[in-house]
């Protein structure tokens, strides 16, 4: 009986050992299938050298080094919010980069529209805004008009133009823009309380939470993936990038009763006003203070703008 037992538990473990080698035989070359030969997921190629705004990144500080290869690595292999960013930029850094020059800002400031929205005009769980995420406040001490018709943080050329502003004067505060940068994201009262705590006013000296401490690494890998982002494994076209709008503007100083019939009037429809000009948020404009405004109007027939 203990022979025979012996004999089929022997028949039973040959031929699950069988099995499984004919199973893993057969998930290997699946396997090969999915993951072809050559494939391999690697660590991005980081420069010896890494700057923002011009002012030099402290590689040789681990921790330093550490937030930048990880930014390197979350940007590069979250493939489809890095593919949207790059299409996205193409339409909006035209937009942005004049602005930044008139105000005598470092070019590296329009990663920053990036990293705060991925250049759309999200809403944050705090209720900032637009392409540069301004709270209500910091918008109208900027200048922005916001209010239940007009909200021009979404007013891209008017939103820049105000970041620009903060971003004079916060590099005036700190003398540094990586430090002005910061505390687009921080807070100015909130950043002066720790450069006084901390007994540093070098950004990467400075103890800030982790929001705050991967917004600049962010900044730059997004920055070196933009610039050759096929060193990064990116192959898109040039007809697969987000072309730039083209528009006329008309010039309105007086009330929109409708802004739908303001649409039918130039032979467009409402979305399409509202696309262009995201800035005005109910569909009149009351206008009671007799202010100008300028509405975007594309160029062209519906069926010719940008996709």
């Amino acid at each position: 009986m203990k022979k025979n037992s012996f004999l089929l538990g022997l028949a039973f473990g040959v031929g699950v050992f069988f099995f499984a080698s004919t199973f893993v035989q057969k998930q290997s070359t699946d396997n090969e299938n999915d993951f072809p030969q050559g494939y391999r997921i690697v660590s991005p190629h980081i420069p010896k050298k890494l700057s923002f705004a011009g002012e030099s990144v402290p590689l040789s500080d681990f921790d330093i080094y550490e937030r930048i290869d990880r930014e390197f690595i979350v940007n590069t292999y979250w493939h489809s919010n890095t593919i949207l960013m790059i299409k996205r930029a193409n339409r909006w850094f035209p937009v942005i980069e004049p602005i930044l020059k008139k105000y005598n800002i470092p070019d590296d400031f329009k990663y920053i529209a990036l990293v705060e929205s991925g250049l759309e005009n999200v809403t944050s769980p705090k209720g900032a805004k637009g392409f540069w995420q301004f709270t209500t406040g910091t918008g109208r001490k900027y200048g922005l008009e916001i209010n239940d018709e007009i909200d021009e943080r979404y007013n891209i050329e008017k939103s820049t133009e105000a970041a620009c502003r903060f971003f004079l004067d916060t590099d005036s505060l700190f003398h540094s823009w990586t430090m002005a940068a910061a505390a687009f994201n921080f807070g100015v009262n909130g950043l002066t309380q720790q450069v006084e705590k901390q007994k540093s006013d070098d950004y990467y000296n400075l103890v800030l939470g982790q929001e705050t401490e991967r917004y600049i690494p962010r900044a730059i890998a997004i920055k070196e993936i933009l610039k050759d982002p096929s060193r990064y494994g990116f192959e898109i076209k040039k007809d697969q990038l987000y072309k730039p709008l083209t528009y006329y503007t008309v010039s309105v100083d007086s009330s929109i009763s409708n802004l739908a019939d303001f649409a039918i009037r130039y032979n467009i429809n409402y979305k399409i006003l509202k696309l262009y000009n995201p800035w005005l948020r109910d569909n009149y404009i009351d206008n009671s203070e007799g202010k100008t405004y300028v509405i975007k109007i594309p160029n062209g027939r519906l069926d010719e703008f940008p996709e």
